[in-house]
């Protein structure tokens, strides 16, 4: 008989200290999570601390960016780490209790569990968290683990000396439930997912027991019972995913629009400054300056108006604000541009004051109008996300 399969009379701390060829799952989970990280640091990710940032990139979870047809994110984020501390904490625990579980039950069933439970942390965390967080780490797998650990003890306490059966049983007791007093205490931690993956680790747990005492096998109706448990929890989670506030594609694309409006506004301004020093100079009469206005300065606005305004963002967008902004910047030193391109032709200095003045205060104006636009959406809609750029990072 193998060893990975163990005799009763087995005592269970020596599958937890046996050789890690007989737990090749645990040995490539902590091998995988630790490569990950290395990687991601070697990327820009803090060491000590991350921000999120570089986790969203690789993979973490967030309510914009996985329901924007990236659900891949639901296993991605079981690898990703907002610092070293968490990461160490995490690779521990797993390597703890997932040597010994994944002796219990055999390393296909053992990694069926890590990962389902895994996936079924992070749909937990998506309908708690939603919008309000970017969220990653193995610890929603390991509660999974911890879960399926007590449910296989209590199964099996019969077939488990005594003295042993307190030791482990009490000691994943209390780590689990210590674990979980500090998520709700501490702010940032992403209990949901704990609690998520240590009820689908305890049903998938049962769903793929080996018995240690093969004359009390595990009943095949509790086994049935746990699988519909199981599916009918996870089909209610999926069907109650809030709806993203917005999608990350069209708020990467409003960053980029943003940014290519900031460099054509670099270059719009060097013509102005351009036109300017030839009018002060005298070298162009009132029409020339007008054409040159329109062609270089109202022409250029008028086109990143339209270019701005092509990008549909949700309001509630982290980018949506400045956009507005922009917007309105565009339009309004476009129009005033035009207007004092038509007071040079109409050799008006009265308008000709007025359409510099208006130029001038083009960005207060603009920002005056987006910010009352905002505060009237505020004040009749929902309050809005917490953009992605401060979002709070939740490890587990």
């Amino acid at each position: 008989m193998p060893l990975s399969d163990p005799p009763i009379d087995l005592r269970l701390v020596e599958l937890m200290r046996g050789p890690w060829r007989r737990t090749p799952v645990t040995v490539a989970l902590v091998t995988a999570n630790i490569l990950v990280f290395a990687f991601m640091v070697a990327h820009g990710a803090g060491f000590w601390h991350g921000s999120g940032s570089v986790q969203l990139q690789w993979g973490a979870n967030f309510g914009p960016a996985t329901q924007d047809g990236e659900w891949w994110r639901l296993f991605t984020a079981m690898f990703l780490h907002f610092g070293v501390i968490h990461l160490a904490l995490n690779a521990w625990a797993l390597w703890d209790a997932g040597r010994l579980v994944e002796r219990l039950f055999g390393s296909w069933r053992f990694a069926l569990l890590y990962l389902g439970a895994g996936l079924e942390g992070n749909l937990v965390s998506l309908v708690v968290q939603g919008n309000r967080a970017v969220s990653g780490g193995a610890s929603g797998a390991i509660f999974g683990v911890f879960g399926a650990l007590l449910v296989c003890l209590a199964r099996e306490r019969h077939a488990i000396e005594k003295r042993e059966f307190r030791w482990l049983f009490g000691g994943a007791a209390v780590f689990t439930a210590a674990s979980l007093g500090l998520g709700f205490a501490i702010p940032g931690i992403d209990n949901a997912a704990h609690l998520g993956g240590f009820v689908s680790g305890a049903l998938l747990g049962t769903v793929l027991a080996r018995a240690l005492d093969r004359e009390r096998p595990v009943s095949p109706v509790l086994r049935a019972l746990a699988a519909a448990l199981l599916a009918g929890a996870t089909a209610a989670f999926a069907l109650h995913v809030p709806e993203p506030r917005y999608r990350l594609h069209e708020e990467i694309e409003a960053r980029q629009a943003i940014r290519q409006f900031l460099e054509d506004e670099r270059r719009i301004n060097a013509r102005w400054k351009a036109i300017l020093d030839t009018g002060r100079g005298g070298g162009a009469s009132f029409d020339e300056l007008a054409g040159r206005i329109d062609a270089d300065v109202t022409r250029e606005y008028q086109d990143s108006f339209e270019q701005l305004a092509s990008v549909a963002l949700s309001a509630e967008a982290p980018s949506a604000a400045e956009l507005d902004y922009l917007r309105r910047y565009a339009q309004l030193r476009g129009d005033a541009a035009h207007a004092l391109a038509e007071a040079l032709r109409a050799n008006d200095p009265v308008a000709i004051r007025e359409a510099m003045e208006a130029l001038r205060r083009a960005p207060q104006a603009a920002r005056a109008a987006s910010a009352a636009a905002s505060a009237a959406a505020a004040a009749s809609g929902p309050a809005p996300s917490m953009p992605a750029s401060t979002a709070t990072h939740r490890p587990r």
